[in-house]
């Protein structure tokens, strides 16, 4: 199973929709809250292209944010990531 870590801030409305879907997948994850760690923000926009959180990996793959994460189960692709 991949390891799925997940980037957030306290007060993302997102980045509590796609915690709460894992949970609800019973899907496991790192929690990495980013809020006041300017030093992380810039590594994850380096790294996604993005400033935007959340920002979810499954092992060291980025799949996005919330709507992406979404779109992947409603496309019934998210075991495959899950199983790595």
């Amino acid at each position: 199973m991949s390891p799925v870590t997940i980037y957030t801030t306290g007060y993302c409305p997102y980045c509590h929709r796609a915690k709460e879907l894992l949970e609800r997948l019973g899907i496991a994850f790192d929690e990495i809250d980013v809020t006041d760690d300017d030093e992380r923000r810039a590594w994850l926009v380096e790294r996604t292209g993005r400033r935007t959180v959340p920002q979810i990996f499954f092992g060291e793959r980025s799949i996005g944010g919330y709507d992406d994460l979404a779109a992947l189960v409603k496309a019934g692709e998210i075991d495959s990531l899950v199983r790595g």
